[in-house]
C-alpha cells in the first residue's frame, strides 16, 4: 500500500474538490491508502454527502488550523503550527505517509515543508517542477516555477540535477536531456547568471542539450527545462492564459451563426481529442524538488478532476522511489549544501501565494 496525506482544506476550493478527487483515485488505484487532514468534523461531513464515511481506505487526522490563501508565509510557519499543511508534512516526516498533496498558499507550504523536512544534503533550495504538455504528445519538465526569484548558477545547475534525476526516476528515460531557457540558442546570449550556468552545465555528466527559448518548452526539444523562479512562474501563468483564450476564442466564433455552429458538430471530434490533449488540469501537481520527503502542489484554482492528477503525481513518485533517486543523483553531481537556514529566511521563499 502506498500511504499519501491529503490537505483537505487547501486551495480556492477545499472540501468541494479535495474530497470528490480523492474518492475518485481511490475508486481507480487499489493500493492506495489516504490520509484525510483537516477540521475532523468538516472533512467527516463531506465524506458523509459522499457515502463514505466508513471507506476502508481512508484515515482522518484533524487539523484544527487552515493557511489562508494570501497568509504571508512567515505568518503562517510561527503560528500556525496545527495547520493542515503542517499536519501532513509532519506524516511525511515521521515516515506515516510517503507524500503529501496540498493545493494551498505555495510560500506557505514551500516554507513549512523546508522546515519541517530539511533539504537534501547537497540542495542550498528547493524548487517547484512541473510538466507543461508538449508537441510529442508527452511533457517538458520545468523547473523553478515560483520558489525562487533571485538564483546563482550553482542553484540552476542544482536545478538542472534534480529536473533529470525527477525524470528518470518517473519516465524511465535513462540520460534526460537539459536545456537552459535563455533569450537565445547561441552560447554569448543571456545575462551573466545563464552564461555561467551554461558553463557548469557543459562541464558536468549531464545530458546537456545547450539553451534553449520559449518555443522549445512546447515542442518537446528537451525533456527538462531549467530557469529561475521569477521567469517560470511568468512562462506558465502565460501559457495558462493563452490556453484559455484560445478555448474562449474558439467557442465564440463556433457560435456566430448557422454555419460556424453546423461546422463545430462536425468538427466536434477533432476538438474533443485537441481539448483533452492540451488539457492543462492533466498535467496538475508540481513537485517540491529538493527536500527530504515527497510534496506535490496542487494548483490553488484546481477542480476535482485536476487535484485527481495532483495525487497521481504523488503515487508515481512514491512508486518510483524518486526521492532515493534524487538523493544519489544529487550526491554524485552537487557537493554537500551548508546546514538549512534559520526559520525567518525560510518564510522568505520569493513563491507568491496562488
Amino acid at each position: 500500500m502506498v500511504r499519501i496525506a491529503i490537505d483537505c482544506m487547501g486551495g480556492d476550493h477545499g472540501l468541494t474538490t479535495t474530497i470528490p478527487a480523492c474518492l475518485r483515485f481511490l475508486k481507480q488505484y487499489d493500493d492506495v491508502e489516504l490520509i484525510l487532514v483537516g477540521r475532523q468534523a468538516e472533512v467527516e461531513g463531506a465524506l458523509l454527502k459522499k457515502k463514505a464515511l466508513e471507506h476502508p481506505r481512508i484515515t482522518i487526522r484533524h487539523a484544527s488550523e487552515v493557511v489562508a490563501m494570501d497568509e504571508p508565509p512567515a505568518q503562517a510557519l510561527r503560528n500556525k503550527k496545527d495547520s493542515s499543511i503542517r499536519v501532513c508534512a509532519n506524516l511525511v516526516k515521521d515516515e506515516l505517509a510517503a507524500a503529501f498533496v496540498s493545493a494551498g498558499n505555495t510560500g506557505a507550504l514551500m516554507a513549512i515543508s523546508r522546515f519541517v523536512l530539511k533539504t537534501l544534503d547537497s540542495i542550498d533550495r528547493p524548487a517547484i517542477a512541473s510538466a507543461l504538455p508538449n508537441q510529442k504528445g508527452k511533457g517538458t519538465l520545468m523547473l523553478d516555477l515560483g520558489a525562487n526569484v533571485d538564483c546563482s548558477p550553482e542553484h540552476l545547475f542544482q536545478f538542472a540535477v534534480m529536473g533529470s534525476a525527477f525524470v528518470k526516476g518517473t519516465e524511465g528515460i535513462d540520460r534526460p536531456t537539459v536545456g537552459l531557457l535563455n533569450i537565445g540558442e547561441e552560447v554569448i546570449k543571456g545575462n551573466d547568471v545563464v552564461k555561467k550556468a551554461a558553463e557548469l552545465l557543459r562541464a558536468s555528466e549531464l545530458n546537456f542539450y545547450g539553451n534553449v527559448e520559449g518555443n522549445n518548452i512546447y515542442e518537446g526539444t528537451t525533456d527538462v527545462v531549467v530557469c529561475d523562479g521569477f521567469v517560470g512562474n511568468v512562462a506558465l501563468k502565460t501559457s495558462e492564459g493563452l490556453a484559455r483564450m484560445l478555448g474562449d476564442v474558439i467557442k465564440t466564433e463556433f457560435k456566430k451563426g448557422l454555419w460556424p455552429k453546423i461546422a463545430a458538430v462536425v468538427a466536434a471530434p477533432v476538438l474533443l481529442r485537441f481539448k483533452k490533449r492540451m488539457d492543462h488540469r492533466r498535467y496538475n501537481g508540481a513537485a517540491l524538488l529538493g527536500l527530504k520527503g515527497i510534496v506535490i502542489k496542487s494548483h490553488g484554482s484546481a477542480d476535482a478532476y485536476a487535484f485527481f492528477h495532483a495525487i497521481k503525481r504523488a503515487y508515481d513518485a512514491a512508486n518510483s522511489n524518486l526521492l532515493e533517486s534524487i538523493r544519489v543523483t544529487m550526491a554524485h553531481y552537487v557537493p554537500a549544501a551548508p546546514a538549512d537556514a534559520p526559520v525567518e529566511a525560510l518564510a522568505e521563499t520569493g513563491a507568491k501565494p496562488e
